[in-house]
């Protein structure tokens, strides 16, 4: 692995654009004082200028993490950077997760990689502010400017050699009224000493030792155990249960039916037991006789849909989302045309962590501990569902076995809830693996059919293509709705873009780049498969359809005149494609019959991504992705190197990992899979043999690392496989296409 940064350190005043702490919300986290609080200057007080830090009197600093935690790093990354503008160093410092408390850390959630663009800002603030206040502590003390103090390393010393600790002016400093924003001066990009360099994630030593850490490991005196049986085909009701039989089976403490609210993302109905241990609670399971109402989903079927998008593919779209220019009579005139049909399927999210939260019910208050990405979802749910106000409950965030935007969902959360409602004292739910497979939220298939033509110069004069995706209620799934600005729209002058929707009743959510993960797929491989239908080189053809604007501004024409994408920044997008080239030695190498390269870009959660893969495939069809080198601009400055590479690493893998293997298939209501033995997952030597992330140094605000690494990851590969065998992948996953060659 290889990291590369390029370009001077930004200035101040473009390195740090203050929104204000009322931006954020976290004008809750500043408590103003007198400045005469008497009792706060006796030995022993602690130093809390804010609901992030705390110093105590014996100098220990203690930074609270807001943000929920499912391996994404943000527990590590955002203290960082508190600690870079306080000046303490990071090695002895502890990190604490708070909880959910919206009044007294402002907005908490994890998701569209925002936990670091939404944050940022105003922990250097934070951070910064406490850095103040101790210098001005020591000033006091000394009777000295406070220009004469500087602060390093947990300590403020004077220009004469004088030095305090912060745990000697903790006391002092827990007197002073907090600065305003416009008397904090925070360090520059170039004093950093922290940030940019490799911190290993704070709870790395819990988790090697199997320490209690994760929302299932939670144990709490006198707890039950919960499981939840739901009807397989998604919205079925429970008619009727032996629960008397259940509650008769050694171990099982009670077991009753939730009538739910038939909504698949509110919840469901089934059947509970409860269990002196979750083996009791699995092994009674067994022994449940449900006869269930499946209703009309029981009648839907993903070949049915498939057949039906065939079928209609040719005609008008339900929705024109784009119409540029004159497309019919422009293909023509082309002097080559590329029809294709792209299709992936529907997939889970397979957190290693199936779904789990405790609960307890006690005097009309609820206390929750749970894995969740969007806490703030489970006000809204436990008040809908419950008719719970938000004094009623309590929610401690617990670190999640993996997210990737499934636990933006919190039904599994008012499960629990429901279910503790019922029980005298904790209760724990846990999910089995098949309930986590096959009660998941899941990313929507699709079918693109796409119909493009170039000129004699090998030039794209035309666009067309017909989505076909899936929704609830006449609204597309979470990443089942294509902009009117999605690239290349707004690029290619002759453009439509069309979109029919199947109306189900299967369950849908987020999945890790929600949109970007398959459409970056299905236009870079045909952009491919244009270069190579008009004999140009496929780096070449990306940077002209580019073109040379610095920016292409948001809703650019189309159907309506507007569009509701995004400012595409073409300058960092042109310059991270040739720079991830360059570093790739694109079109430098000769490569034998059955290897090959190929490259794609994504412009994906305010992220600039690059990719080239290198591939070589076996005559028996076998692949093995040799390398893959990923160009990244996210802005000014990378918080956690390590961290920021993990990221790309993981979402590379899980992007190979998704298009070698992952596939549901949705029979009659219900997912056909069960566990991974039919679902599986990629292996460790299925991953690239290298992988080497280059970051570009660029000034613009920082960004987040979640998710843009992921969407160029499929299409790279894929045309790297076509370089290779001449076989083209238009379908996901690669089992469904023959890769051998001769």
């Amino acid at each position: 692995m290889s990291t590369t940064t390029l370009s001077a350190p930004t200035s101040r005043r473009d390195f740090l654009k203050l929104t204000g702490l009322a931006g954020g919300g976290l004008a809750l986290a500043f408590y103003i004082r007198s400045g005469r609080d008497a009792a706060a200057a006796e030995a022993g007080a602690t130093f809390a200028p804010n609901a992030f830090i705390r110093i105590s009197p014996a100098g220990q600093v203690t930074i609270v993490s807001k943000q929920p935690e499912m391996g994404q790093g943000v527990k590590t990354s955002l203290p960082m950077i508190i600690a870079e503008q306080l000046e303490v160093p990071w090695k002895g410092i502890t990190i604490e997760q708070g909880d959910f408390d919206t009044a007294k850390y402002g907005a908490q959630s994890a998701g569209g990689s925002n936990s670091t663009p939404n944050n940022y800002d105003n922990f250097h603030l934070l951070g910064a502010t406490a850095r103040t206040m101790l210098v001005e502590a020591a000033a006091q003390t000394w009777g000295v400017p406070a220009a004469e103090c500087i602060a390093a390393n947990a300590a403020v010393t004077h220009k004469s050699g004088k030095k305090l600790t912060y745990g000697q002016l903790a006391a002092k400093a827990a007197t002073l009224p907090v600065p305003a924003k416009e008397a904090v001066k925070l360090k520059e990009a170039k004093d950093f000493k922290l940030l940019g360099t490799r911190v290993p994630q704070v709870d790395s030593v819990k988790i090697a030792t199997g320490q209690s850490l994760f929302g299932i490991d939670m144990k709490l005196p006198g707890m039950s155990y919960a499981v939840f049986e739901k009807c397989p085909v998604f919205g079925g009701k429970v008619v009727s249960a032996n629960v008397a039989d259940i509650k008769r089976l050694p171990g099982v403490k009670d077991a009753f039916v939730l009538e739910g609210t038939n909504d698949v993302k509110g919840l469901m109905p089934g059947v509970a037991i409860i269990a002196e241990s979750t083996w009791a609670a699995f092994s009674a399971r067994r022994q449940l006789k449900i006869q269930w109402d499946e209703g009309k989903t029981a009648e839907q079927s993903w070949d049915t849909y498939v057949a039906k998008a065939r079928a209609d593919a040719g005609k008008p779209g339900a929705r024109t989302l784009r119409k540029d220019g004159d497309v019919e009579s422009t293909l023509k005139g082309a002097a080559k045309v590329v029809e294709a049909e792209y299709i992936y399927p529907f997939i889970s999210h397979a957190n290693l962590e199936p779904q789990t939260t405790t609960a307890h019910w006690k005097d009309g208050k609820l206390e929750l501990w749970s894995p969740t990405q969007i806490p703030g979802a489970a006000t809204t749910m436990l008040k809908n569902v419950l008719k719970l106000e938000q004094n009623q409950f309590t929610l401690h965030l617990l670190r999640a076995g993996g997210g990737f935007g499934r636990r933006i969902s919190v039904d599994y959360l008012i499960e629990a809830a429901a279910i503790a409602q019922k029980v005298n004292g904790p209760v724990k739910l846990t999910w089995s693996r098949e309930d986590d497979l096959r009660h998941d939220h899941y990313r929507p298939g699709g079918l693109h059919f796409l119909k493009g033509g170039v000129d004699a110069q090998g030039k794209v004069v035309a666009w067309k293509n017909h989505f076909f995706t899936f929704g609830q209620g006449g609204n597309p799934g979470s990443g089942g709705s294509l902009s009117a600005d999605e690239f290349p729209g707004r690029w290619i002058a002759n453009y439509k873009a069309e979109q029919t929707m199947f109306d189900t009743g299967w369950p849908m959510g987020p999945w890790r780049a929600p949109g970007s993960c398959v459409f970056a797929w299905v236009f870079h491989s045909f952009i491919d498969e244009l270069a190579h239908a008009g004999g140009r080189d496929p780096l070449e053809l990306r940077l002209e359809i580019l073109g040379d604007k610095n920016e292409m501004p948001a809703g650019g024409g189309g159907a309506q005149g507007k569009g509701g994408g995004a400012p595409y920044n073409v300058a960092r997008m042109r310059n991270v494609l040739k720079f991830t080239a360059e570093k790739a030695g694109w079109g430098k190498k000769k490569f034998a019959k059955g290897s090959g390269a190929g490259i794609a870009f994504h412009f994906s959660h305010r992220g600039y991504f690059a990719q080239v893969a290198e591939v070589t495939v076996s005559k028996d069809g076998q692949l093995k992705v040799d390398r893959v080198v990923c160009g990244v601009d996210v802005g000014a400055q990378i918080v956690n190197l390590s961290g920021a590479e993990q990221q790309v690493e993981g979402s590379i893998v899980d992007g190979l990992g998704v298009l070698m293997t992952q596939e549901l298939n949705i029979e009659k209501g219900r997912v056909v899979q069960s566990n991974f033995h039919d679902y599986p997952l990629i292996r460790i030597t299925d991953s690239p043999t290298k992988i080497e992330t280059h970051f570009l140094k660029t000034n613009y605000p920082t960004t987040g690392m979640g998710e843009p690494a992921l969407p160029p990851a499929a299409p790279a590969i894929c045309n790297a496989i076509f370089a290779a065998t001449g076989k083209r992948v238009r379908q996901m996953p690669l089992t469904r296409t023959d890769l051998r060659w001769s």
